[in-house]
């Protein structure tokens, strides 16, 4: 794993610092809340815990998710049928703290916090045990209410990076940026991809000269291989669609949590190893 700085401060910090510890890369699943069910969600969550998940990403549904592709898309739409809100996303964080899960990251778009309020948004947050948030349709330049409201409620605001970050958003993320910062692998929506872009070690390694915080790697990361690739150069890898087209295909089974927890031991063995 790389030798990424840390800072000192809540559970995100010490998840990825227990994991620099043991000398390997934080690995953070993401999952939909209520797909297929709030209830099968947080027996979903702890099977990640089981299989030895640092942070746990909840996806917050949204009607126009246009960061997603087509396996996260449809898992918004199956919870969004079943009534799902930010509000029951945040009692369900209550509900993952009760079961303590590791550190929760709530990644939602800006329109649900809009309309609840920043400062109402930020309170209910760390009352429910919400450890950090990302908004993927939130730039650092528009932020500054959310960050301000998250930093004097102790949630940490995490932001994204893409490959065609400039230096100056670059530099600007990793100066505004807490709990960590979301390097995406490629250009384009969520969802399985067989190779990783061949200049994305480089990438990341040129975005930790500015960055203060872990890097954690995600989108379209699939199997064993790829965690295994990137953790040679991050400090965590993220892996969602993966882990949400398995709750898409057995969600109406009582072995989903298994079939959930077989598949990430394979990627934390990548890990390990």
């Amino acid at each position: 794993m790389s030798a990424g700085r840390m800072t000192p401060g809540g559970r995100i910090a010490g998840a990825f610092a227990a994991a620099r510890g043991q000398d390997r890369c934080a690995f953070i699943p993401y999952v939909t809340a209520g797909d297929p069910t709030l209830g099968r969600t947080r027996t979903i969550v702890q099977a990640l815990a089981h299989a030895g998940a640092d942070l746990v990403e909840i996806g917050v549904p949204f009607s126009d998710p246009i960061a997603d592709g087509p396996v996260n898309q449809r898992a918004s739409e199956r919870a969004l049928r079943n009534g799902v809100t930010l509000g029951s996303c945040l009692d369900l964080a209550a509900d993952l703290q009760a079961d303590g899960s590791p550190p929760v990251v709530l990644f939602t778009y800006y329109n649900p916090i809009h309309r609840m309020g920043p400062e109402t948004f930020a309170k209910a947050a760390v009352a429910s045990g919400v450890d950090g948030v990302l908004v993927t349709d939130l730039p650092p330049e528009e932020a500054g209410d959310l960050r301000g409201a998250l930093a004097e409620s102790g949630v940490d605001l995490i932001f994204l990076l893409s490959p065609t970050s400039s230096r100056q958003r670059v530099d600007r993320v990793c100066r505004e940026a807490s709990g960590f910062v979301y390097f995406v692998s490629r250009t384009g929506v969520t969802g399985t991809r067989e190779n990783l872009p061949p200049e994305l070690a480089e990438q990341v390694q040129s975005a930790r000269l500015a960055s203060r915080l872990p890097i954690a790697v995600g989108f379209g990361i699939s199997g064993p291989e790829q965690v295994k690739t990137i953790a040679a150069f991050a400090d965590g890898v993220v892996v969602g669609s993966a882990l949400v087209r398995i709750v898409e295909e057995k969600g109406a089974s009582p072995d989903l949590e298994g079939a959930v927890e077989a598949f990430c031991r394979t990627l934390t063995g990548a890990l390990r190893s």
